[in-house]
């Protein structure tokens, strides 16, 4: 029985997890949940799953909450109420589904706490991959991945050496754009970016998605997470999102992990690692499926990888600042500021200006964090 700390718990990877805590109710209990200021839908959460603690980042949100929730039930407060939270959970795994770099210190406080992470947000590892990593081995703790991609490598090293691993092969649907023509890009809309053509996500991963941002930061997380060097991590589009990744091995063998696109598989597996139990997921019908279609990503086309691949290779301060400029560029994107090519020329901008610093403290980080926040606002101004 693992007990879950939830932090993200509205949100499109909180309410999966929250599917398979009633699925394999006997491996899986909900002991806490956190959220930024979806008052009801986190009520509603209590009540199903009885926690008695709970954070809500937004001030307004927590005071409300606090009408609502029943006398005994805990409410934590603001950015620092997510550290308390996970502090005084009895929580023996957190999973962190913040979108942002906001799960970042919650994410280091589990760590020093003991608590096993299980990732979804992936800036976490973008912006801090060596804190995080050398914090978790340094406390014997296991950062589990949920991102679908990530969670599927994991698999396919399950038994095997990691010298052995010739190449990792991220696969990406190719966004709602994939087939768009270069010179039609400027013009697209809001509305035609949210819509990705497999996963239902939040407004600003979608966005992700259809620059490819998505896949570069997955890029710099997998380097992390498996401890490889960039040039041994590709990207290959494949629409279906059927192949979740592919692990090459120095014999030239490859495995894929695969399974319907629904996070409920990954997240289930981090819960349940390194087990594997049944469930009411629908399973894969090869015959239904017909065929598998993969291509190269157009990377002229489309820079973020390109981006994402230096600043994973140069490493230091320099993927925090990559990350940090992509957030606000998302959001003047969503906000009708900026077309939608000037995402990834806004964040090569920023880059370029940027003076890296190697090896950086978790301050040193910050500081790059909103360095690269004002020079973004400069730039979509």
């Amino acid at each position: 029985m693992r007990k879950v700390l939830l932090l993200g718990s509205t949100g499109s990877i909180g309410t999966s997890s929250l599917k398979v805590a009633r699925d394999i109710p006997e491996r899986m209990q909900i002991v806490g949940l956190a959220a930024n200021s979806s008052v009801e839908a986190l009520v509603k959460q209590v009540r199903e799953t009885g926690v008695k603690q709970v954070a809500l980042t937004d001030p307004a949100a927590a005071a409300k909450a606090r009408t609502l929730l029943p006398a005994d039930v805990v409410v934590h407060v603001g950015a620092q109420g997510l550290v308390d939270l996970v502090k005084q959970s009895d929580a023996d795994m957190v999973i962190v589904a913040i979108v942002g770099t906001a799960g970042l210190a919650p994410a280091l406080a589990a760590i020093e706490e003991g608590k096993h992470l299980a990732v979804a947000s992936k800036e976490i590892l973008v912006m801090a991959g060596e804190a995080v990593t050398e914090a978790a081995k340094r406390k014997g703790v296991n950062i589990l991945p949920v991102d679908s991609e990530h969670n599927a490598i994991f698999q396919c090293l399950e038994g095997h050496r990691h010298s052995q691993v010739q190449r990792i092969l991220l696969t990406a649907s190719g966004g709602p754009f994939r087939t768009l023509p270069a010179d039609q890009l400027p013009g697209v809309t809001v509305a035609q970016a949210l819509k990705h053509p497999t996963w239902t996500m939040g407004r600003k991963i979608t966005i992700d998605s259809a620059t490819l941002f998505n896949k570069g930061l997955e890029m710099i997380e997998a380097k992390w997470l498996f401890d490889v060097p960039m040039d041994k991590i590709e990207v290959v589009v494949h629409p279906q999102s059927i192949v979740h990744s592919m692990v090459e091995f120095a014999d030239n063998s490859v495995i894929a992990q695969l399974s319907h696109s629904d996070m409920c598989f990954p997240i289930q597996y981090a819960v349940t690692w390194p087990d594997r139990v049944p469930n009411n997921l629908k399973p894969l019908n090869f015959a239904q499926v017909g065929a598998l279609h993969f291509e190269a990503p157009r990377v002229d086309d489309f820079p973020a990888l390109n981006l994402a691949r230096h600043a994973g290779t140069i490493g230091g301060t320099l993927p925090a600042v990559l990350n940090a400029a992509n957030e606000v560029a998302v959001d003047a994107f969503l906000n009708g500021k900026i077309p939608f090519p000037d995402i990834w020329q806004t964040v090569e901008r920023v880059m370029t200006a940027h003076q890296v610093i190697a090896h950086p403290g978790l301050e040193v980080l910050i500081e790059a964090d909103a360095w690269a926040r004002r020079e973004a606002m400069q730039s979509c101004a």
